[in-house]
């Protein structure tokens, strides 16, 4: 389709997106000339912007659509590990072993040998920062007794929480079709890990760690872009585009931005920090981000 044809289209999915977050009840929404750049087509974008003190939603689209999560799942994976710290069931130096399943689970991962363990400590940070499948099966194994076992307890307590559109499946975030959440769900999921675990949320603001002698480094490029920004998770998986959960605390606000679906990070990334422009200041960020849909094709 030429870009003549295209243009007309991508203009009408906007003006249809703009509406949904109106009848939505959305406070702060753009005229129709000055619409935040929308990072993917319309059955995978989602994305709200909660005030993590008050817990009043500023922005939302798709917000309670269901979605896949991708490797935001580990945020309930460790979500639970930190309830086993607190218990005293784990401690950072306990070690926790790889099974053959674990070790065999697809990159992004660590490549543990069958028989290998990792203490607590490291296994947070190699979930984190680099997002490893093995270390979460691991980490889901060790509390649970089986991955199936704790992808009912991660789902158990996603209900605790009022994640109520949420099913886990597996501790990882991988491919599944029943493993599915909101954006919504998750914005709950961020804020829920920041006021519970406020000792353990600087491991979310961590971009590399040294393991075994090396230098692991992450790939959340809103750590260091955006000043405020300290955390949360990335994901990606091709049903679900590009994900992310973000925290922002500077100058007496705090937020949490989820977006969800995007093209490439650098589209999630850019709409992220649009978002945050946007909460902070409306009228100065919606002339600061007049960027049209179709320039991002």
């Amino acid at each position: 389709m030429s870009f003549p044809r295209l243009f007309p289209l991508l203009q009408k999915i906007l003006a249809a997106l703009a509406l949904a977050a109106m009848a939505a009840g959305c406070s702060t929404m753009t005229p129709p000339d000055s619409v935040l750049a929308v990072p993917a087509p319309p059955q995978k974008y989602a994305a709200i912007v909660v005030d993590g003190r008050s817990g009043k939603q500023l922005f939302e689209v798709n917000s309670t659509a269901q979605r896949y999560p991708a490797s935001l799942t580990k945020m309930m994976t460790l979500y639970l590990l930190f309830e086993a710290m607190e218990t005293g069931r784990v401690t950072k130096e306990t070690r926790i072993p790889v099974s053959d399943h674990a070790a065999s689970q697809p990159p992004t991962k660590m490549r543990f040998r069958r028989g290998e363990s990792i203490d607590a400590d490291s296994a947070i940070r190699a979930i984190v920062v680099k997002s490893a499948n093995d270390v979460a099966v691991a980490v889901g194994e060790y509390l649970g007794g089986s991955e199936d076992q704790f992808a009912a307890m991660m789902t158990s307590k996603a209900r605790s929480l009022g994640m109520s559109s949420t099913t886990f499946r597996n501790a990882s975030g991988l491919p599944d079709d029943g493993q599915v959440t909101t954006a919504h769900d998750m914005a709950v999921l961020g804020m829920s890990l920041q006021r519970r675990f406020p000792q353990h949320f600087h491991y979310f603001s961590e971009s590399d760690f040294m393991f075994r002698g090396r230098l692991v480094r992450g790939h959340n490029d809103m750590l260091g872009r955006v000043r405020g920004v300290n955390g949360i998770k990335t994901g990606y998986i091709r049903a679900s585009g590009f994900n992310i959960v973000t925290s922002y605390d500077a100058d007496g606000r705090q937020l949490i931005v989820v977006v969800m679906g995007a093209d490439s990070a650098r589209q999630r990334n850019d709409h992220v920090e649009a978002l945050i422009q946007r909460s902070l200041s409306p009228t100065m960020a919606d002339t600061k981000t007049r960027l049209m849909f179709a320039e991002q094709q």
